[in-house]
């Protein structure tokens, strides 16, 4: 059976029929198709397309992360080895100095349904403008139960964007991720328009939610900031260059940023949200200014270091797959955390404590020194290493003035002859 002939229909088939096929096209190893059967869940071919196994991600928590005077402890799923110790870092020191105060924010999700504007924008921006009424309620017709529950569509913005005009919904989805709400809105708005003989482009969520913005501050005494070999001051002031240069630079803004998004990717996935979402949304405002820029701001005030953080943070406690996945659903447990608004808070204090920690590493002993006992332990499991062994291996590793795999494996010989020599 060639690939095209076994791949038409495809979805149509059972996860064992799909696993058949693929272990027969790609010649897998008993040992192969066992691993696929054995992560296989019946949610997961529930949740995606051409399903075939459950892939899974460590999944640890930041414990002591103080927000609004509130201690949480927030689970978090990566596989980047450093990221859970930088948070943990990052929080215990600003809790130090009172933790994270997060203003309280409105949640809006924008449904963009955009039209052509023809040959007369202006009679046509007049004629969409005196219809917001109008487009209002069709969208709330379209999904009544949210305007029951005190959402809904709450206003229209008109924008003229190149030769195209976009109708923007605002909409309250309550508690929800609102995907889903927003779409169907927006769609019964295009068919209105399109109805009355309106060329419509499009019509569906933006990702970019400035009206669903985060803002998160705190301050950090010198005496946390001070390491063996230098003194808080001096620290709070390579710190403000870093966020100084990550404002003028976007080859250091970038990696800036993926440090903060390192915690918040993290903590997205665990709380069963879009983190593709948050993250796109998040690179778009870095870059509303016309150049792309860190999104945290570190300063010197009053003798300590100060750092400020805003986020485009459409984040949902329910919704999606979150009411679907127990150990999502295990998470909110873990967390505490009840309401869309609080989320979001807690999240975007992540972020910053994850930007915090790195570039306070980074000010300081440099980024490797904290990241290469992690990845030791990495490179300790990949040549083989017991659970006994890793540490011990680890530590004789972390002497090497070279490390790779071939030197990892001597270790671990040496380690193993001279433990059967006891």
């Amino acid at each position: 059976m060639s690939k095209t002939q076994w791949a038409h229909g495809f979805y149509r088939l059972t996860p064992e029929q799909r696993r058949q096929i693929l272990a027969d096209q790609y010649y897998l190893s008993s040992t192969e198709q066992s691993l696929l059967a054995e992560q296989a869940s019946k949610l997961g071919n529930n949740l995606v397309e051409n399903y075939i196994t459950d892939y899974s991600l460590p999944e640890g928590v930041v414990t002591g992360l103080v927000v609004n005077g509130k201690s949480y402890t927030l689970p978090l799923v990566v596989e980047e080895p450093s990221v859970i110790a930088a948070a943990n870092n990052g929080a215990r020191r600003i809790a130090k100095s009172g933790g994270f105060y997060a203003e309280t924010s409105s949640r809006a999700l924008v449904g963009q349904v955009v039209i052509d504007q023809g040959e007369d924008p202006v009679k046509k921006i007049n004629w969409l403008k005196k219809n917001e009424t109008t487009f209002l309620e069709i969208a709330n017709a379209a999904h009544p139960s949210m305007k029951k529950r005190g959402g809904g569509a709450k206003k229209v913005r008109i924008r003229q964007v190149g030769r195209f005009i976009s109708i923007d919904l605002l909409i309250d989805v309550c508690q929800a991720m609102g995907a889903n709400t927003v779409n169907t809105m927006a769609e019964a708005v295009a068919h209105y328009l399109t109805e009355n003989g309106i060329n419509v482009v499009t019509a569906i969520l933006s990702n970019y939610a400035t009206d669903s913005l985060q803002t998160v501050t705190c301050k950090v005494a010198y005496r946390d900031l001070a390491t063996k070999q230098m003194d808080g001051a001096e620290v709070a002031r390579r710190i403000v260059d870093l966020s100084e240069l990550a404002q003028v630079d976007p080859y250091r803004a970038t990696t800036h940023n993926k440090g903060i998004m390192n915690g918040i990717d993290a903590a997205m996935i665990a709380s069963g949200n879009d983190w593709r979402a948050i993250e796109s949304g998040a690179h778009a405002y870095a870059s509303r200014n016309g150049q792309y820029r860190g999104l945290s701001i570190w300063k010197i005030i009053d003798n300590q270091l100060e750092g400020s953080i805003t986020l485009p943070m459409p984040v949902g406690v329910i919704g999606g797959s979150i009411g679907l996945n127990s150990l999502t659903k295990l998470n909110y447990h873990l967390n505490g955390i009840e309401t869309a608004q609080e989320l979001a808070a807690v999240i975007t204090s992540l972020g910053l404590a994850q930007n915090f920690a790195a570039i306070r590493a980074l000010a300081t002993t440099g980024i490797q020194a904290g990241h290469m006992k992690l990845q030791y332990r990495s490179l300790a499991i990949s040549v083989g290493a017991k659970q006994t062994e890793v540490e011990q291996l680890v530590t004789k590793l972390s002497q090497q003035s070279h490390v790779d795999q071939e030197v990892a494996k001597r270790l671990l010989a040496t380690i193993r002859k001279e433990s059967s020599n006891e």
